[in-house]
């Protein structure tokens, strides 16, 4: 004799075709949010956001800028060992300030003064650089995807700064 009307197998097929629906019809990418989780951005509030974040970026850079000439400045012999780190970090202030607009351009205070012992100044130029970092690294959460490929390289060369700084500092005599 055969069973008629609903087994447990039936009822467990039936759940697991409903649930592998729901699953598949909430995996759907919308075009407006581009699978970002979060409300959805107008086009001019994802330019306000972005040029905002590339003149923060911008700033932080040519701060670190700034840091590098003083040190430099005030410590001759290091400037040799400098010069491909600023350059390179010069190259970052110009790809950040692209689309930032004139707010980026105007350049931010110097500083502060930099040690008299060049040891502690690469020193404190290795922190200005992990900060870098951490800045960039930060504004990743917010980004854009083009935006953040950009602020992600950066960030890793200021990382690797930090790195060359910090090697150099054990080098360098007091």
């Amino acid at each position: 004799m055969r069973r008629t009307g609903t087994t447990r197998r039936g009822a467990l097929t039936a759940t697991g075709a409903l649930a592998l629906g729901a699953v598949l019809t909430s995996c759907g990418d919308d075009d407006k949010n581009q699978g970002r989780s979060g409300p959805v951005r107008t086009e001019a509030e994802a330019v306000r956001a972005e040029k905002a974040l590339r003149t923060a970026a911008a700033r932080t850079a040519a701060l670190t800028l700034a840091h590098y000439d003083l040190a430099a400045e005030a410590h001759p012999a290091l400037a040799e060992g400098l010069a491909p780190l600023r350059t390179a970090v010069r190259e970052h202030t110009k790809a950040l300030s692209a689309g930032a607009g004139k707010a980026a351009a105007f350049a931010p205070p110097a500083p502060g003064p930099v040690s008299a012992d060049a040891k502690a100044a690469v020193k404190e130029l290795a922190a200005a650089e992990r900060r870098r970092a951490d800045a960039h690294a930060e504004a990743l959460l917010t980004a854009e995807p083009e935006l953040a490929r950009l602020l992600a390289s950066v960030a890793a060369a200021a990382a690797v700064h930090a790195y060359l700084l910090t090697e150099l500092a054990k080098e360098t005599a007091s």
